[in-house]
């Protein structure tokens, strides 16, 4: 089998590592990037201990030098990328929107919409470049770009704009051989979640606990859109705790 070169953005930890560890396992050479070292080590460790081949890069995503850097070290390192699955993403402290702070909008337009698409830019044109051209994109979006939650105005319209780059790269990458897709994950357990354990904010303004689902299926199922041919695409896809209430009326 030839040489697959998967770039993991925000693989430190959550779903980021569940998906750089199935990837892992499928055979692919995997390239975990974020901003803390000691953390994607962990990641690094996980999957060589499953008998994969994973790196460590250090990169923040809102910052285009940075990301300039890392993907000039995949180019030396590798030669190629074969899949960027886009995962980084932050979220602001619960505000009503009238309570939100610059700052905190600024923070998250900046990781989640801006480093998106800097490391979106840097894959397709390499992906362009490279022999065999072509590649695919994963943009991890999240069930708030399908709905919302209250107090939480940036993330959702960040997470809204990813839905807006998924499917401008699926069209443009139609004539240059690059796949792009979405996968929707709703309440994976991760520390993200955990910090959520004393309840989530329901529609009708209550605090109500969640169930939630091993990140490791969602993993599964990023390294399953990723195991695609090149002819094929999952354009959205859903991956949720079935007892969650994100189906029905608030």
């Amino acid at each position: 089998m030839s040489l697959r070169v998967a770039l993991v953005t925000g693989a430190g930890s959550g779903v980021g590592q569940a998906a750089a560890m199935a990837l892992g396992a499928d055979g692919w050479t995997v390239v975990a990037a974020g901003r803390r070292l000691d953390r994607l080590a962990a990641t690094v460790e996980l999957v060589t201990e499953t008998g994969g081949s994973a790196a460590a890069i250090a990169a923040d995503v809102a910052d285009s030098e940075s990301v300039v850097a890392l993907f000039e070290r995949i180019q030396h390192d590798h030669g190629r990328l074969d899949l960027l699955f886009n995962n980084a993403g932050t979220r602001s402290p619960a505000a009503a929107v009238d309570e939100i702070s610059l700052e905190d909008w600024q923070r998250v337009i900046d990781v989640n919409v801006t480093g998106s698409f800097l490391c979106a830019q840097a894959a397709v044109a390499m992906m362009k470049a490279q022999q065999p051209s072509g590649g695919r994109i994963i943009n991890n979006g999240s069930i708030s770009a399908q709905v919302p939650r209250l107090y939480t105005t940036p993330y959702t319209v960040t997470k809204h704009a990813i839905t807006g780059l998924t499917k401008s790269l699926a069209l443009e990458g139609r004539a240059i051989g690059i796949t792009c897709g979405q996968i929707d994950i709703g309440n994976a357990r991760t520390d993200m979640t955990a910090k959520a354990s004393s309840g989530i904010h329901q529609a009708d303004g209550t605090l109500g606990v969640e169930p939630t689902f091993d990140a490791a299926h969602a993993g599964r199922a990023v390294a399953y859109m990723a195991s695609l041919p090149a002819d094929t695409n999952v354009l959205s896809m859903t991956v949720m705790a079935n007892e969650m209430p994100f189906i029905g009326r608030g």
